[in-house]
């Protein structure tokens, strides 16, 4: 137990117990504990000579990094908010989230373009982050008290609208979400880290990383089976993370044969469907238990399988609830209670779910409830056994390699293109991505309709590379359901077609 009420008094006690105990390692580079408390000092004393205040917002706009890691428990110790910027979202997504936070201060890193007409308050490149870590620290009296409900970070995510929505998380809840991992994490675990620091994986996992003294390992950018196995085998990493399509490649990599595996305690894997072959082929091959989870960007943490759960139940459920999680299935139109075994939209009530999205009351009220509900906007259902299935969505998102695409985003993205007269995007299967977004277009030229290139091309430029559609099809109209409305249903079918 710890007496912390507050990620940067929490990481000055690992520092104090655990000094010369790798924090992060990096390619060739690594930091102790004691590096990383005394970087934090640094860069918390800079930034208050810089003019930032207690509750003021950082941005950082940098890859993954040992000092991602420091910039943001800088941040934090020194009393302010940091917001932290995917690099794949696109230049209107990225002027939104800056136009709404008013940062102080914006890190940013070698070949970042900050979007114009926005102001990013005082710029820090990355390539002189050097003395502002390792400058001596002010005087313990210029760092403000913390409490644990002090916003500590605000992690974006696009709603339906495309538009970023930042779930901000303070101290205390993102102990809960430590208290409320279970068996993905123990004392000393040297985590093998894939998705970007800006997720919601890492930026609320700080708390849980500190307060178990574990060892980051990150994976790098781009990502790659070849090097995920290195790092398993020469960093002894002990917790493996990733996506469907992630182990699906590293499954199919030549030096899986050579890569020992004898350190891995347990594996995660969420983001998209499971299939039972492929938990199969993961315990085989790596030799641990593979644990599937269920969360959200807003949620924190929600459900898990448990070591010793079959296969089938890792892959056809997410399993059930953490212990101070509250999960309820409702109907969609009435709200009330369903029971057991009835499909209706999955809401869940806990400590460890956001406060609220960053600015923005009205979002806010529309996915939390006057009793605390957190309104998920999937369906599923729970079983007799507890665990809870994953059917569908109430809106029509769609997961393409372990990332949300919302089909009105790209849709209003492809309406602005010059050989787009309409449009329409639904997400369909596919064996490697789980998910890819199918475009339905009317050229404006019959004769001469633009080719999946050019439109992949256009919305990557403008939105997150991934959102862009990995197929099209060319019609002449978009069937409409009785209500004049574009019938989607009737889309999926004639992708089947095809």
């Amino acid at each position: 137990m710890t007496a912390a009420t507050n990620a940067p008094d929490l990481l000055r006690e690992v520092a104090l117990n655990h000094p010369d105990r790798q924090a992060y390692v990096h390619q060739d580079r690594q930091a102790t504990y004691a590096w990383l408390d005394r970087a934090a000092d640094g860069f918390a004393s800079s930034l208050i000579e810089l003019g930032t205040t207690k509750g003021s917002v950082v941005t950082l706009a940098l890859p993954s990094s040992i000092k991602f890691a420091a910039c943001y428990l800088g941040i934090l110790r020194a009393g302010a908010i940091a917001s932290a910027i995917n690099l794949r979202l696109g230049a209107l997504e990225q002027a939104s989230i800056f136009g709404r936070t008013e940062p102080v201060v914006t890190v940013v890193g070698d070949g970042v373009d900050i979007p114009e007409a926005i102001n990013p308050g005082q710029i820090v490149s990355v390539s002189d982050l050097g003395p502002l870590l390792q400058r001596s620290p002010l005087a313990a009296s210029a760092f403000p008290a913390l409490r644990s409900d002090d916003p500590a970070c605000i992690v974006w995510t696009s709603g339906t609208t495309g538009e970023p929505k930042g779930a901000v998380y303070d101290h205390a809840r993102m102990e809960a979400i430590s208290r409320n991992i279970g068996q993905l994490t123990e004392p000393g675990d040297r985590r093998l880290v894939v998705l970007p620091f800006a997720h919601v994986g890492y930026m609320t996992r700080i708390w849980d990383e500190l307060a178990n003294g574990t060892t980051v390992v990150l994976a790098g950018e781009p990502w790659s089976a070849g090097e995920t196995l290195r790092i398993i085998r020469d960093e002894q990493i002990t917790m493996g993370t990733g996506v469907p399509t992630q182990w699906e490649l590293v499954l199919a990599h030549p030096d899986l044969a050579e890569t020992d595996f004898g350190a891995l305690r347990v594996c995660g894997i969420g983001g998209a469907s499971v299939s039972a072959d492929l938990v199969y082929r993961m315990r085989n091959a790596l030799g641990c238990p593979v644990l599937t989870r269920y969360t959200s960007t807003e949620a924190g943490v929600t459900t898990s399988t448990q070591v010793g759960d079959p296969d089938e139940v890792v892959a056809t459920t997410v399993g059930r609830p953490a212990p101070e999680v509250e999960l309820q299935i409702i109907s969609p139109t009435d709200g009330t209670v369903l029971p057991a075994e009835t499909t209706g939209e999955i809401v869940c009530r806990s400590p460890a779910m956001m406060r609220g999205y960053w600015h923005d009351d009205k979002k806010t009220d529309e996915v939390i409830d006057a009793r605390g509900w957190l309104h998920t906007g999937d369906l599923g259902w729970i079983g007799g056994d507890g665990n809870l299935r994953v059917v569908g969505r109430l809106v029509e998102m769609y997961v393409r390699g372990g990332y949300n695409v919302y089909p009105a985003e790209v849709e209003a993205m492809l309406s602005e293109h010059p050989m787009v007269l309409q449009s329409a995007v639904i997400g369909v299967g596919d064996p490697i991505l789980g998910q890819v977004g199918c475009a339905f277009v009317i050229p404006t030229d019959p004769a001469s309709p633009p080719n999946l290139d050019e439109l992949r091309d256009w919305c990557g430029d403008r939105i997150a590379d991934y959102k862009a559609p990995d197929r099209l099809i060319v019609l002449d109209s978009l069937p409409l359901t009785a209500m004049h409305k574009i019938d989607k249903q009737a889309l999926a079918i004639l992708e089947k077609q095809q």
